[in-house]
């Protein structure tokens, strides 16, 4: 059974995610790594499973650099900075206090890839790993990189300050390197759930519009220009404009691509994607890659050279002329930038929005019952992508048949720029699916 889904290991403590995982993955990580960067979110569950990670790679042989509580993103970058082989974020990321995670990172800041993964996986289902000699054990230090991860996004804004006024929604999670950058330049700031507590008691850890209702309303109300959310680890930024606004992830990925690509250019977004992006992009000449879901996939394909931007409307964004790992933080300050040039409000209403229709079938053999619809549906339909699950591109719209990672489900989405062809294209998926169940 595999161990790694698309955001590394994660799942509930004592269960799925235990001391003993955290110790097996520490050895067999250390079988090729010299030196490991460690950090967590504030889960309670992280420093047991910390201990218990580098108790594994130290066991090995492997130095360890221990960044304490600190950003995912904090992390994937400080694999760099220390030189070191690779990183383990012990967080569960947007997932509910009761579930914790161990997610790997490679020098470039890109996650771990499924040949690195199921190296990983194979060695402990193996345990094709042996300790270190008595005197060949790893050492450990500690280090505060949260200095070093404010210094380079300033550095990569390039912007000496702004007047801006942005309340920051901690979520009770690790990203308090968004405060630090914004008031050291200038920004007025104020901060919701600003306590790190891996119990999450001031809201829920993802970030959603029913989530951040208490920061869109604090925003609306007061003269704040700007609202930021994170979740737990910071991999994630959602944004509320001055009005009250809370933007949509699609909406921000136009934002935020149309903004670092230019003509001839491309980005990279996972296949669930709204139409919007690409409408938006194609005014002035840049061209959409679709990936599996995923921030692995779309940092693989943002690693191309003519790829500007990459980003998933759940909320992770990646600037690959900067870091393979998606940046709440850095996210945070680049969409305050916007904001303070040229307000959200004014920008979002330039951006269309469509109508999409979600639908969710239950099945016996998704996997079968998909291979059957890839059939079907190649058979039928010229523009198909088949990366992760069945994309159908119908020109003035689309649909997508995804199997569910955790579920007995096949996902339907449709999406076209007008209701009535949405519900058109939602039946023609619709069909698909039941023709490959029979």
């Amino acid at each position: 059974m595999a161990l790694f889904g698309t955001s590394g290991i994660r799942g509930p403590v004592g269960e799925t995610v235990t001391a003993d995982l955290a110790l097996s993955l520490g050895r067999a990580l250390g079988v090729d790594c010299a030196r490991v960067v460690v950090g967590r979110d504030p889960r309670a569950s992280g420093e047991f499973l910390r201990s218990a990670l580098v108790a594994g790679l130290c066991e090995s042989g492997t130095d360890v650099v221990d960044l304490g509580v600190a950003a995912t993103p904090t992390v994937g970058r400080a694999v760099g900075w220390r030189e070191a082989d690779a990183g383990v974020s012990i967080t569960a990321s947007h997932n509910p206090p009761e579930d914790n995670g161990l997610k790997l990172w490679q020098p470039s800041g890109q996650a771990f890839d499924g040949e690195g993964q199921t190296r990983i996986e194979d060695r402990i289902a193996s345990g094709a790993f042996e300790p270190a000699a008595w005197d060949g054990s790893g050492s450990k230090e500690t280090w505060n990189a949260r200095p070093r991860h404010a210094e380079a996004i300033r550095s990569e804004l390039d912007r000496p300050s702004m007047d801006s006024r942005v309340i920051v929604d901690v979520g009770n999670g690790a990203g308090g390197v968004t405060v630090d950058v914004l008031q050291s330049m200038g920004c007025h700031v104020e901060t919701l759930n600003a306590q790190p507590d891996g119990a999450f008691p001031g809201r829920p850890s993802e970030p959603t519009p029913e989530h951040c209702q208490s920061l869109a309303t604090l925003v609306a109300e007061s003269d704040a220009d700007i609202g930021i959310a994170h979740d737990g680890d910071a991999d994630r930024m959602r944004a509320v404009a001055g009005d009250g606004t809370y933007l949509t992830g699609d909406v921000t990925l136009a934002l935020f691509a149309r903004a670092a690509a230019e003509s001839g250019q491309r980005v990279a977004v996972p296949v669930d994607t709204s139409l919007v992006v690409a409408d938006y992009l194609a005014e002035i000449d840049v061209g959409v890659e679709y990936t599996p879901v995923g921030d692995v996939y779309v940092a693989e394909a943002a690693s191309a050279p003519d790829v500007a931007f990459g980003g998933e409307p759940s909320g992770a964004w990646i600037w690959p002329d900067y870091t393979l790992c998606p940046d709440g933080p850095l996210a945070a300050c680049t969409i305050a930038t916007l904001d303070a040039d040229r307000p959200l409000v004014e920008r979002i209403a330039e951006v269309p929005t469509y109508p999409i229709r979600r639908d969710s079938v239950d099945v016996e053999s998704k996997a079968a019952v998909m291979d059957r619809v890839r059939e079907g549906v190649l058979a039928d339909y010229d523009d198909v992508t088949t990366t992760d699950g069945v994309r159908v591109d119908l020109g003035d719209a689309w649909f997508l048949l995804r199997a569910s990672g955790t579920q007995s489900l096949v996902r339907v989405t449709a999406e076209a720029r007008d209701e009535a062809r949405a519900d058109e294209v939602l039946e023609t998926a619709r069909n698909c699916l039941a023709g490959a169940r029979e």
